[in-house]
């Protein structure tokens, strides 16, 4: 578990630096190149026409810091997403397979669960590393030890128990992310209102393209922020649904296809 967890720590910094140097990139290159050229073709139309209606501009909408790191933060959550619901899809292969074969009708005895431990034992490491061989071994294990069915079955639900709230411990830092991103988009709209503020002097002189131009900051950062929560709430309220049901799906497959075998004399 320990190198399970080191493994998704390192995965998860390195999809930070990807994303951060992805999307800096498309903004020096792409973003911010073009709202430049947006923006100034806009004013020059302004000045040329006063009645002029300006089209909104996905690089405009988009060009800010504060979006940008909205974006930044959306492809590293998706990342985490993508890694969990991969861990998750491989997880409920193994409900396909049969890893103890117990015909119809065949009772499992206290002696006989090392030899069916011994099939657990004998799967590649990464398989058995995983929920359902686990608690199928512990199952075996334990009612070799102990020989009451009750208590096996008991403990095989409190292992699934606890392993449904380790997997939903490990989202914190999917929460924090869907935190932030609104956060992110407030802070954009608390710095654009205050710049528009700074610029209300000139307002009053009959320029206003200022106090539009960094209005349009505040209005587009929280607009941008408040989509990506949407996207990612729901990716992970189905990573939750799929992890869910893989825990009961563990639990049913080992009552189904073990414990109820189980006799203990």
């Amino acid at each position: 578990m320990n190198r399970t967890f080191s493994r998704e720590f390192v995965f998860q910094l390195f999809a930070l630096i990807i994303a951060v140097l992805l999307v800096h990139t498309v903004y020096v290159t792409v973003v911010w190149p073009n709202a430049e050229a947006v923006v100034a073709e806009q004013r020059a139309m302004m000045d040329k026409d006063p009645d002029y209606v300006a089209e909104t501009s996905f690089y405009v909408v988009v060009k800010d810091y504060e979006q940008e790191s909205c974006f930044v933060l959306l492809l590293w959550c998706l990342a985490i997403i993508a890694y969990k619901g991969n861990a998750a899809i491989a997880e409920r292969k193994l409900l396909e397979e049969v890893l103890v074969p117990i015909a119809d009708g065949v009772r499992v005895l206290p002696e006989d669960t090392r030899d069916y431990a011994r099939q657990i034992e004998a799967l590649p490491e990464s398989q058995r590393a995983l929920l359902l061989p686990r608690v199928l071994h512990h199952v075996l294990v334990r009612f070799g030890a102990t020989r009451n069915i009750q208590d096996v079955a008991s403990s095989a639900h409190q292992m699934v128990s606890s392993e449904a709230e380790r997997m939903d411990s490990e989202l914190s830092m999917v929460r924090y992310i869907l935190w932030a991103i609104p956060a992110i988009g407030f802070i954009g709209t608390v710095r654009g209102i205050g710049l528009a503020l700074n610029m209300a002097h000139r307002a009053v002189d009959g320029d206003v393209s200022g106090v539009t131009e960094n209005l349009g900051t505040a209005f587009n950062s929280t607009l941008i922020a408040l989509l990506i929560s949407i996207l990612l709430m729901f990716l992970v309220h189905q990573l939750q649904l799929m992890q869910e049901r893989l825990v009961f799906d563990a639990e049913s497959y080992a009552d189904d296809r073990l414990i109820r075998h189980l006799h203990a004399s």
